[in-house]
């Protein structure tokens, strides 16, 4: 049965209009796994623990805990992220998190040329957010995670997101339910 893999940037929990997006996107869905990055405690890679980790990975020491996010995120048939609109971009817990997904020999290695080659088993990743005004083309959280697909091997990127919902005066359900549509077309309904 093919597994998806939600990763939860929703840092306000069960308050999170993007955290509602997502689990109405991930309803039809059999198979999730969520991490939830709120909960998870990661720190960023620091240089000693980027140096233990090149050890173990010269070593192949794949059993170490260090590669486990890294695994599990290579593994998945799909990736679904939900994450706010912070600050230009999505919660720092979430870059933390794509550092400790980015494994060389795990999510990604070179080819003889030198090129990243991506090695995940996902088909796509869909990244679902909400904000409280009008990204205007300014979503480097979403092109990030392009990037990142396609380093990983994943072909396809799908967004969806509820915009203005800060905005006074304008219809926040509205604009919930047109993000709501476009969950439902990708899910096929």
């Amino acid at each position: 049965m093919p597994q998806t893999l939600f990763v939860n940037a929703c840092m306000r929990k069960e308050l999170s209009r993007t955290l509602t997006l997502a689990r109405a996107y991930l309803a039809d869905k059999e198979n999730v796994f969520e991490v939830d990055l709120a909960t998870l405690g990661l720190l960023p890679l620091d240089g000693e623990t980027a140096a233990r980790r090149a050890d173990l990975q010269k070593a192949g020491a794949w059993d170490d805990p260090i590669f486990d996010l890294a695994k599990q995120f290579a593994s998945a048939d799909e990736i679904v992220i939900g994450a706010p609109y912070w600050d230009l971009s999505f919660p720092a817990a979430l870059k933390v998190y794509i550092e400790h997904a980015s494994v060389c020999d795990i999510a990604f290695h070179y080819t003889e040329q030198g090129q990243a080659e991506g090695i995940c088993k996902a088909t796509s990743l869909t990244y679902i957010t909400s904000c409280g005004g009008f990204v205007e083309g300014a979503n480097y959280g979403y092109e990030y995670l392009c990037g990142i697909a396609k380093m990983f091997g994943i072909p396809e990127t799908r967004f969806v997101a509820a915009e203005g919902l800060d905005v006074v005066g304008l219809d926040v359900e509205a604009q919930m339910q047109k993000a709501l549509d476009t969950i439902a077309k990708l899910n096929g309904r």
